[in-house]
């Protein structure tokens, strides 16, 4: 097989992947940067990979897309996650907000604004009417103070995979990581604990915050909500949609945490033996 059959069946490759994911064909440009890096390799080499289903890889496609403020690409994500049913409405919004707290609401505000624009655009091309949005109430989590700072304590434990949680008396984090985070978004239903782990590691690491990165690495592995294979990956998808530096970084952190984790977990392992 020659080297020119080889790169046209990888650009085939990549173009049936593009239109598979994206819900509408691959462009027709020839430039380096479209042909050989968004299709020959975006969607031909990452997207075509098994360590992280399709739903999974959206998730930290469209975290990374929001936060690079680029217009076309949260448009395409956001329309080929809702148009392809792999994220449905409810969860989408819960994406938005669960990214607002992690990327920031001016951020989420535009990305809001897209999943909006993009559902009603959608439903159009359906011919269908919008359907009514999930109800807000009853909210699933307390009502009383006391007890949603309570809930917020120990969600914060089982999230983090730590045996404390912060100062409640500190407005930063008892205000707001503990009664809001914890004792609110991170016990929403409308998504499930793995789906919030990517949003929340693509956000750490796109903003380079270093305790963050480390400490929901750390979390993410701990819990088994991601596995070793499957954090690997990560890093590889966020490299494409977030940058090599960043990712190189994140990857580095991983490093670090595998050794880490494992050692607890022999540890706890000898405890219950």
């Amino acid at each position: 097989m020659t080297t020119d059959t080889v790169s046209t069946a990888r650009s085939e490759r990549g173009k049936r992947e593009f239109t598979e994911v994206m819900t509408f064909p691959a462009p027709e440009d020839s430039s380096p940067t479209i042909a050989n890096g968004l299709v020959d390799f975006v969607f031909a080499e990452i997207w075509t990979r098994p360590g992280l289903t399709r739903r999974e890889r959206r998730f930290i496609t469209l975290s990374c897309a929001a936060d690079a403020d680029a217009e076309q690409p949260i448009i395409d994500n956001v329309y080929a996650a809702l148009n392809s049913g792999d994220i449905s409405i409810t969860e989408m919004r819960e994406a938005v907000l669960h990214f607002a707290v992690y990327a920031g609401w001016p951020k989420a505000s535009r990305f809001n604004m897209v999943v909006d624009q993009q559902w009603e655009r959608i439903n159009r091309e359906r011919g269908q009417e919008i359907p009514p949005p999930e109800p807000l109430l009853p909210m699933v989590t307390p009502s009383d103070p006391e007890a949603r700072l309570t809930s917020g304590e120990q969600c914060f434990m089982d999230v983090n995979c730590l045996p404390y949680y912060p100062d409640r008396n500190n407005p930063y984090q008892g205000a707001g990581i503990l009664n809001f985070v914890f004792g609110e978004m991170w016990q929403r239903t409308g998504l499930g604990m793995k789906e919030r782990r990517l949003i929340t590691v693509a956000c750490v690491a796109f903003q380079d915050a270093p305790y963050p990165i480390m400490s929901h690495v750390y979390a993410a592995l701990k819990s088994r909500d991601l596995s070793f294979a499957e954090m690997d990956e990560f890093a590889l998808h966020f490299a494409a949609y977030s940058g090599w530096p960043k990712a190189s970084h994140l990857n580095q952190v991983i490093a670090e945490q595998k050794p880490r984790v494992q050692e607890e977990w022999r540890a706890e392992d000898e405890k219950t033996s």
